[in-house]
């Protein structure tokens, strides 16, 4: 039975989709009730590029497991990090070197699995692409084919660029990763502000504009002054976002363990708290040991 038919075959963002359910009444009687749905407008890298040109802001966490990617996803996240940073708030590990490409997997294809709209990129961890632009391609390839993500990302600029051009032959897409760079931490010793001074700056333009030409759709500064980032963001046509690099780049990323407050031994200055998960989780679970040792759960609705 049709009840109806789209006004509007042709509009991408919204197509209505007519269903019909029997839904039966206390009274017997039976009726039809027509459910319209919408399609979900997946994040693309071309989206994120008109997104840039049209001044809106990119918005982007990270995420390593199906339940928690599945929230943010409905809460309309533009791009989902899947970062080596599962390494630190994951494992408990004090650096991102330790994790592997196949733990790298594995918290892929959880998020990809609770992700409908967002734009997927996983980076490529330490070892599986410096210096050898093959093992690179392998990585990216092993990303893409066992976890269903969308895009890699890994750090580094000239140093990296063959590595890149190989990964883009196999056609996926390559985000970029300037200025502090996590799996760098041994050369530099510590994590504070790069590129203060103005050869570092001056390299670091040249390395972004490098990336560009190179092929990458996106660039990550991370921890950089906001004057240089608002320079190197004006001189891209490609999407850049943030990390501790001030307001004038095309987008933000935080750690979701960081903005909720989960961790709380972390707190660099460009970190906003949005919640205080840590005491909350940690107040729900003493008072259910508390009503499990006094017995007041379960109580007689919380039984069969």
């Amino acid at each position: 039975m049709v009840a109806g038919s789209c006004q509007d075959k042709k509009n991408k963002d919204v197509l209505k989709i007519l269903r019909y359910k029997f839904v039966a009444l206390s009274s017997g009687l039976i009726f039809y009730t027509m459910q319209v749905s919408k399609t979900v407008r997946k994040v693309t890298t071309h989206i994120l590029n008109e997104m840039k040109l049209k001044g809106e802001k990119i918005a982007m966490l990270t995420a390593y497991d199906y339940s928690m990617a599945r929230i943010i996803d409905e809460a309309e996240i533009d791009v989902i990090l899947v970062g080596d940073s599962a390494s630190n708030v994951m494992a408990g590990y004090d650096t991102t070197l330790p994790i592997t490409l196949d733990n790298m997997i594995y918290h892929a294809a959880s998020v990809v699995r609770g992700v409908r709209r967002a734009l997927v990129v996983v980076d490529l961890p330490f070892g599986t692409y410096q210096g050898d632009s093959k093992e690179a391609l392998v990585s990216a390839i092993r990303i893409m084919k066992e976890t269903g993500a969308a895009a890699v990302k890994l750090e580094g600029g000239e140093q990296v660029a063959e590595s890149i051009e190989r990964i883009l032959t196999a056609g996926i897409p390559v985000m970029g990763h300037l200025g502090l760079t996590p799996q760098s931490i041994h050369k530099f010793g510590t994590y504070v502000v790069r590129a203060r001074e103005e050869e570092e700056a001056r390299r670091l333009m040249e390395d972004a504009r490098i990336l560009e030409k190179t092929g990458c759709f996106a660039l990550v500064l991370e921890k950089i002054p906001a004057r240089l980032a608002g320079e190197v963001t004006s001189t891209l046509k490609i999407p850049v976002i943030g990390i501790g690099a001030g307001p004038k780049t095309d987008g933000q990323v935080l750690v979701i363990h960081d903005m909720l407050g989960i961790t709380q031994e972390f707190s660099p200055r460009f970190l906003r708290r949005y919640l205080n998960l840590y005491a909350e989780i940690k107040g729900a679970v003493q008072t259910y040991i508390t009503d499990v040792r006094s017995q007041s759960f379960p109580n007689d609705k919380e039984q069969y």
